[in-house]
């Protein structure tokens, strides 16, 4: 069974960064595109950053140019890079990935990690 494992959330100032992690592991897989979503308090969980297997990137508008992702493939790993934090970046930021096994396909979610932002 396919995990994704998120960490390096945490509390943080604004202005501040973080990186977060997140490693798939559980069995014989291919992983094709990846992305973090965010989650915040009382709203839906909306889009972040995605990488597909070719590295091509897309992000929501609010975090471009202070967000990176990036992807180990070797180490089925995919990092999100925050810079500049700012306290609306406060949130539960879940891992994801499209995983494949022969002719099978399905999305996975991690656990989430909490980002919080003080100013």
């Amino acid at each position: 069974q396919v995990q994704l494992v998120e960490s390096g959330g945490g509390l943080a100032q604004a202005g501040g960064s973080l990186r977060l992690s997140c490693a798939a592991s559980g069995g014989v897989f291919s992983i094709n595109a990846m992305g973090w979503y965010c989650q915040a308090p009382g709203k839906q969980r909306d889009m972040v950053a995605t990488i597909t297997s070719g590295d091509n990137t897309n992000y929501a508008d609010s975090v471009k140019g202070r967000f990176t992702i990036s992807r180990d493939n070797a180490k089925n790993t995919v990092y999100l890079q925050i810079n500049n934090l700012k306290p609306e970046d406060t949130a539960v930021y879940y891992c994801t990935a499209i995983v494949s096994v022969g002719r099978s396909e399905w999305r996975v979610w991690g656990q989430g990690t909490q980002v919080t932002v003080s100013s």
